[in-house]
């Protein structure tokens, strides 16, 4: 299990992710196997997490490239990664173990807002409406229950925070960062890209219910970054047992979500350990998730 990398001159460590730059424009991204939960990373890794991760995120980048560019360029254990490597901080220090849940990338001008596109209420939206009866500050219709679909999708982009929760941002705030243009492009494209996406899952019995995606800036134009719909950015549930009115069967990390919430976890470090069955349990449900939307076993 991989928790820390300990390679030279470590460029980012994110929540699940240890990012090194390898010079020429050009980054390599590791997906740890740390999971977060409410915006703090937990004490416990998941066995296979990073990999489902590094493989599900190229799968998805491959299959959307022609919706929006995006940053990928081969995963780390495939022999053209070697010319990337060669003459980088991290040559020689890349174990084949952590080749096999990186992937080398082009070095964007990140955007600092998460991009999330909701075609269903639940988790955090289903818990404003109850309190509220808005979904990211938006009034919503009377009645709705868990885990209906919205009418229309949602795109209700948040902050970006290094430390501590996420928060919604208005559409004010998105045009105030970035402008008219890119918030209309921004919107626009993670709706192409999970209508796609969702359309696809479903014929293979799995519903996305949501996701959130990031953006960044190569060359003048707007690319897809970090990761993409996996079961950390997203909610993948079980087509055959999907009801609304309450928790959906998934394959993602709503399982961590419930057991912390079971725990009484005010969702603020530190967080609490988990047990070894909800680590083997979830570790279970990535690998699903891969082998149902890919096909392929890890």
């Amino acid at each position: 299990m991989i928790i820390d990398t300990k390679m030279p001159d470590i460029l980012h460590r994110g929540k699940v992710r240890d990012t090194y730059g390898l010079g020429g424009g050009h980054l390599l991204m590791v997906a740890t196997d740390r999971i977060s939960a409410f915006d703090v990373v937990l004490p416990t890794g998941i066995t296979d997490k990073g990999l489902v991760l590094n493989r599900i995120s190229a799968f998805w980048f491959e299959r959307t490239k022609d919706i929006v560019p995006n940053h990928f360029i081969c995963l780390a254990d495939a022999p053209e990664a070697a010319q990337y490597l060669e003459g980088s901080s991290v040559a020689g220090a890349v174990s084949e173990e952590v080749a096999r849940q990186s992937m080398v990338v082009k070095r964007a001008e990140r955007l600092d807002l998460e991009c999330i596109v909701r075609g269903y209420i639940t988790g955090s939206a289903w818990g404003e409406y109850r309190r509220q009866g808005t979904v990211s500050g938006m009034r919503m219709d009377e009645g709705l229950v868990e885990g209906q679909p919205f009418p229309e999708l949602l795109f209700t982009p948040t902050t970006k925070a290094e430390e501590g929760h996420d928060e919604n941002m208005s559409k004010q705030e998105v045009l105030d960062m970035v402008g008219a243009d890119m918030a209309r492009q921004l919107e626009e494209t993670s709706i192409a890209v999970f209508k796609w996406a969702h359309d696809y899952a479903r014929e293979r019995n799995i519903i996305l219910a949501d996701t959130k995606m990031e953006f960044g800036i190569i060359d003048g134009q707007l690319t897809l970054i970090d990761e993409l719909l996996t079961p950390d950015s997203s909610r993948f549930w079980d087509v055959n047992g999907y009801a609304p009115g309450k928790s959906q069967p998934n394959y993602d990390k709503q399982f961590v979500r419930d057991w912390l919430d079971a725990q009484g976890w005010d969702h603020e470090p530190p967080a609490p350990e988990l047990p070894n069955d909800v680590v083997a349990k979830t570790s279970e449900r990535y690998r699903e998730a891969y082998y149902k939307l890919t096909g392929a076993r890890l």
